[in-house]
């Protein structure tokens, strides 16, 4: 038998990676999109599976397509329909396109062409027609659509020009003087409908997925969420309405200038409609809650008592009493049951992380992870829980794996605060290991078990580092007042709880004390970069600093703007005392640890003038740096190429430092 290789970042790439799954109407067959990397082309393809729930071998759909996705399966069951980019009868497709194929394979066929393409779509229950999102001109008819994308595309120009306040998101642009409107599609014949034509609708203009709309069960309603503000903004409040299909009459549902609602989704009777409300008035961090609204315009939040995040997309049992969810607990991802008359949530499948589910007739399919394996597809039965899929096991029984575990220590406060741990493969408490802190971003995120795709924990360890993650005040998964405690005064509680976990590892016989590393990215950067400017030199060997927060002045020129003064507690106009207390680049006179900046051209959360800038001062106080800065890649490293690289730089330079 051959000995178990380091996992790293090649043996990451070489996986499949395996998309939310939907279920036949008769809960046999669950579909997927299962992207596959070759590091050589530093390419994808992306293609369909048919995966049994009831045993039996998994079946590849398509193999034609480049980036065959979202797949969803027709009520009737006859057909599959997914997005793609093909070329077929001579026409190669521009945009995203509506695809169907009957699951019992044969050849793929577009529905439409729609020349503005298709952002994400739904199947109405007579499996007849499906409703889509499209990007179109709204003072233009239908017809005139494709004209004007032509004579866009045709233009000399390259100016972006606009009046809007949302005009970028993460790496790419609103589509210039465009909006998202709901549209139908016959998938027989190809004929369209705007459902918003000549209408001020118009969907969320942050990636419009299948979550901002849902259709009745009897097929003539659509229920939706809207910016009812005439200036769309990332932080709009957002409100329910329907309209009627045949009519394209708009009937508003629910409206609260304190409230944000947001993805609904009709009951099978369709008396009712599940959705996510939030009470911004109490704050702008408040929780998404589980709330529903009746027929006759009453409504109520069902878990106002249970102090946790739900999650879109929303699933109501086959009775109408109970919906199905997924919530962060302490970490860990699961899916619930919430039964509504009780006002109760109860776990149905624990994590490790729940990513996504599906569920049709008695099947409920759930795509899962954790930190020891990517994510896979199980199926809940009586029995238990059963896997239907086995697409990475081969490759994964290569490798040697480090354990996990969490443990719970002192913060700021006095709270108590989570740390997880992922040990090398090989560890031994009587030698000595370095510690590498891996610090989450959002920062109203958490680092549990789950596999990450871009910082993985298993490659990290696999090098020969404890792996610390800690949980810090403002992480996600325990607590409103947890989430919300950090609020106007960032880096503070954080510091101190990432320094409590130090101080734990620190009292540990296995921790060589002169090897010790902090790395994060986003927010996670902004913490290294606050921790150079905080800690004394030699507590940590090395920073590593990805697409950090640097200064938070010059931080108004990311996409997320509208948030900043909410969680800094203020504009920098207006108290910029207050926002530079809590800045890195202000306390620059104190750097001093050797510091890797990476950094994405193309990243409009945390533009790259902020890595920049911190390149720069570091290089201008004398500080050891390095820069490694990517012109086509967005927040995340997305390309193989690019990602082995950037581990490559990664361990370097903490090898240097702490090697």
């Amino acid at each position: 038998m051959s000995k178990p290789r380091p996992f790293d970042v090649d043996a990451l790439w070489a996986l499949d990676r395996i998309g939310d799954p939907s279920l036949s109407p008769d809960g046999a067959q669950a579909v997927v999109s299962v992207t596959r990397y070759a590091m050589d082309t530093n390419q994808a393809q992306a293609s369909l599976w048919l995966f049994s729930t009831l045993g039996g071998e998994p079946r590849r759909l398509t193999e034609a397509g480049e980036k065959d996705g979202a797949p969803q399966w027709s009520p009737r069951g006859d057909l599959i329909a997914f997005t793609a980019k093909r070329d077929q009868g001579g026409l190669r497709d521009e945009a995203p396109q509506l695809y169907v194929i009957p699951p019992d394979g044969g050849e793929a066929r577009r529905v439409g062409p729609i020349a503005t393409g298709v952002e994400s779509f739904k199947w109405f229950p007579d499996g007849r027609h499906i409703a889509f999102v499209s990007w179109v001109w709204p003072e233009l008819k239908a017809g005139a659509q494709p004209q004007a994308l032509k004579d866009f595309k045709a233009r000399k120009e390259s100016a972006y020009v606009t009046e809007e306040a949302t005009y970028r998101f993460w790496d790419h642009h609103i589509p210039m003087g465009r909006v998202p409107h709901l549209h139908v599609v016959d998938v027989e014949t190809g004929k369209t409908q705007d459902l918003f034509e000549g209408t001020a609708w118009e969907l969320s203009r942050a990636e419009p997925d299948a979550t901002t709309f849902d259709i009745a069960p009897d097929g003539r309603r659509i229920a939706f969420a809207f910016d009812p503000d005439p200036a769309k903004r990332l932080d709009g409040r957002y409100a329910l309405a329907e309209i009627d299909v045949r009519s394209r009459k708009v009937t508003p549902l629910l409206q609260d200038a304190d409230w944000d609602f947001t993805a609904p989704r009709y009951s099978h009777g369709g008396a009712h409609l599940a959705f996510l409300a939030s009470h911004q008035a109490r704050g702008h961090n408040q929780p998404n809650r589980l709330a529903v609204l009746d027929q006759q315009g009453h409504w109520a939040v069902f878990s106002d008592d249970w102090d946790h995040e739900v999650a879109a997309p929303l699933r109501w049992t086959a009775d109408d009493q109970s919906v199905l969810l997924a919530a962060e607990e302490r970490g860990r991802r699961h899916l619930w049951q919430f039964l509504l008359g009780d006002r109760v949530a109860e776990p149905i499948f624990e994590g490790g992380h729940v990513g996504s589910f599906a569920c049709a007739a008695d099947f409920v399919v759930v795509n899962h992870d954790s930190v020891q394996f990517p994510p896979r597809l199980s199926v809940l039965s009586e029995d238990g829980i059963r896997r239907i899929e086995t697409l990475n096991d081969a490759r994964l029984n290569g490798h040697a794996w480090g354990r996990h575990e969490e443990v719970t220590l002192t913060g700021a406060r006095g709270d108590d605060v989570q740390m997880w741990l992922v040990y090398p493969p090989s560890f031994d408490p009587k030698k000595k290991w370095p510690v590498m802190h891996v610090i989450h971003g959002g920062p109203h995120t958490a680092f549990g078990d789950s596999w990450h795709w871009r910082w993985n924990h298993q490659a990290f360890a696999a090098q020969g580092y404890v792996v610390a993650c800690v949980n810090y005040h403002g992480s996600s998964s325990f607590g409103h007042e947890f989430l919300d405690s950090i609020t106007g005064h960032w880096g503070e509680y954080e510091l101190q709880d990432v320094e409590a976990g130090t101080d734990w590892l620190l009292k540990k016989r296995w921790v060589d004390k002169k090897r010790i590393v902090a790395t994060g990215g986003s927010y996670g950067g902004y913490m290294v970069a606050w921790m150079n400017g905080h800690v004394p030199a030699g507590r940590y060997q090395a920073y590593v600093c990805h697409a950090g927060c640097y200064d938070w002045q010059a931080m108004y020129a990311d996409d997320a703007y509208t948030w900043h003064r909410k969680e800094l507690g203020a504009a920098y106009w207006e108290d910029p005392t207050k926002v530079a207390a809590q800045s890195p680049h202000s306390f620059a006179q104190h750097f001093a640890t050797p510091t890797l900046v990476i950094h994405g051209q193309l990243d409009y959360r945390v533009p790259d003038a902020q890595g920049l800038a911190y390149y720069n001062t570091l290089k201008s106080q004398g500080v050891p740096s390095r820069l490694v800065w990517f012109p086509d890649e967005n927040h995340w490293v997305l390309k193989p190429r690019n990602s082995r690289l950037w581990y490559g730089e990664f361990f370097a330079w903490l090898k240097r430092y702490a090697g």
